[in-house]
């Protein structure tokens, strides 16, 4: 079989670049396809500050003198921390040589943040025009709004052969800009209109790739539908809506060797797994010590590490937390995050108020957040949308129990059996959702898990089932092989002596799928599609 040849055009990739889940993800799937039968990827990224450095062996495979922003040099090399996927690093110091991927100091977005990204869609096309020593793609892969501007592009320069996928990894983030950016970012005017890529008399770098890509997906079911309304939808339901049957669900996976408590090596000598849970308490001690909490191995331990901004509830947080400290005076609470200065702020006094039962780091790093799913009990995770949810899917794998919102990947993801059903129901559960975005809700799904937790049998039952939950990449690549065979170019399909699975893929009623796209990472066989998207335009 011909491999089919991908290039995944993207603004970071862990462990090169990172700011969020989109890092991870883009990662994650990188690895996953460059191990799997039949696909070819390389990603294409800025050259930020320090990440030429971390691959040696990179050289230069072009030079592109008439992108914006200025002459660029491109290079490739192997990721060996990516299982040696092909990396091209697009350089302009002017443009990516800064302190910060998106923003200064002071969290303002940089000014040339169009220009920035601009010229990394355009570098994509010279690419896909084979400008660079490199394999040329079938399939441009953008992902998110930093590369919208690809399928436009693609389609302005005749590159027809070539297929474009869009993934929204979030549509609340669209690149929204002054139209007085298009000339030197190289959008005709034929573009700039409502049926294109205007947005209320700006340019979006969203819309443009949600109007011109061949396929879009989003990284779960439930945030499909969520998209074509108008709460989730952030003023493009309708255009959502219009290619809702090119909308597609591959739910995102997690990197089950770098998530993993038996192999882990920020936990030292105090790995466990499912059959051996020890030393998760010699863990609750080491994060005990080190958010300056009482050392109680019987303290139920809520750990908390997300961003502290509006969209992931930290408001709400700041108060169900709390009022659960004050209900419950054997809890222990503990808060890795940064996000909005006032709410840094706020969280920065509860220390203040719960000496020795409340402990808070504002920042971020890699080994705190791996020793605070090691050494909780229980994570709470709420978000007012949330696409995907990466935080929930690594503490599972910890016997960590979620706490979170029913909303997005986490409607997906975390199995429950609900108040009604009883508590030894709940064996059978990951974790613990809330419906809608109140104090009262999420502390009321606090205080429920706490009772649970009091119940050892059952705690342990959910532990052991969350644990054993399979959300690797190697379950999600194959959804995405199947979207890239239905629209693969036909030379390819000519090369593999077969033809293309489909060229439009057939949908069910959108009322069929409301229930087929409530299952996780359904597998596909043959020529069967992905699931559709069911839910209604604006």
């Amino acid at each position: 079989m011909v491999s089919i040849k991908i290039l995944a055009v993207t603004s970071e990739a862990y462990p090169l670049a990172k700011t969020g889940g989109l890092g991870d993800a883009v990662s994650g799937m990188a690895r996953a396809l460059h191990a799997a039968p039949g696909a070819s990827i390389q990603i294409l990224m800025p050259a930020y500050r320090g990440v030429l450095e971390q691959l040696p062996h990179a050289r230069e495979i072009a030079r592109f003198d008439d992108l914006p922003g200025g002459p660029a040099r491109l290079f490739k090399a192997p990721c060996a921390a990516l299982g040696g996927v092909p990396v091209l690093l697009l350089q302009n110091d002017a443009l990516y040589d800064r302190d910060h991927l998106y923003v200064d100091d002071k969290g303002r977005e940089y000014v040339d943040n169009p220009l920035r990204f601009g010229a990394l869609a355009h570098a994509a096309v010279r690419i896909a025009a084979g400008r660079a020593k490199t394999d040329r793609p079938d399939i441009v892969h953008a992902h998110d709004w930093h590369a919208g501007l690809v399928p436009l592009l693609l389609r302005d320069a005749g590159l027809h052969e070539v297929k474009s996928v869009l993934t929204i990894h979030n549509m609340a983030f669209q690149g929204v800009y002054d139209m007085e950016w298009a000339e030197s970012l190289g959008v005709a005017d034929k573009y700039l209109t409502w049926d294109g890529a205007e947005f209320w008399g700006k340019l979006s770098f969203m819309k443009a790739g949600l109007r011109y890509a061949d396929r879009i997906t989003t990284v779960s079911y439930t945030y499909a539908r969520e998209i074509l309304t108008e709460r989730f939808g952030c003023g493009l339901q309708g255009l959502l809506a219009s290619r809702q049957h090119e909308l597609l669900p591959v739910p995102n996976g997690i990197d089950a060797r770098e998530w993993d408590p038996a192999h882990d090596p920020h936990l030292g000598i105090y790995r466990f797994h499912a059959g051996d849970m020890a030393n998760k308490a010699r863990n609750k001690r080491d994060l005990q010590r080190r958010f300056g909490l009482n050392l109680d191995a019987d303290a139920p331990l809520l750990v908390m590490g997300s961003r502290l901004t509006h969209q992931k509830m930290a408001d709400l947080a700041l108060h169900a937390v709390q009022r659960a400290l004050d209900d419950h005076p054997e809890l222990q609470v503990a808060v890795l995050g940064q996000g909005e200065r006032a709410l840094e702020q706020e969280f920065q006094r509860l220390p203040h108020r719960y000496p020795g039962r409340c402990g808070v780091r504002v920042g971020f790093d890699e080994d705190t957040a791996h020793k605070l799913h090691a050494g909780g009990d229980m994570l709470l995770h709420g978000s007012r949308f949330e696409p995907f949810g990466l935080t929930p899917l690594y503490a599972m794998r910890y016997g960590t129990i979620p706490i979170g919102s029913r909303v997005g990947g986490m409607a997906d993801t975390i199995v429950d059996m609900g108040a009604s059903a009883g508590r030894d129901a709940m064996r059978g559960a990951t974790g613990v959702l809330f419906d809608g975005e109140t104090v009262d809700a999420m502390a009321g799904a606090i205080t429920r898990t706490l009772g649970l937790y009091r119940r050892p049998e059952i705690w342990r039952a959910m532990q052991h089932k969350a644990m054993a939950a399979d959300f690797s990449w190697e379950r999600a690549a194959p959804l995405y092989m199947t979207l890239y065979r239905s629209i693969q170019p036909a030379r390819v399909a000519a090369e593999s002596m077969v033809a293309p699975e489909v060229t439009s893929v057939g949908r069910p009623s959108l009322l069929d799928q409301v229930s087929a796209a409530a299952r996780p990472l359904k597998a596909l066989t043959g020529t069967q599609s992905v699931p559709m998207a069911a839910g209604a335009g604006d």
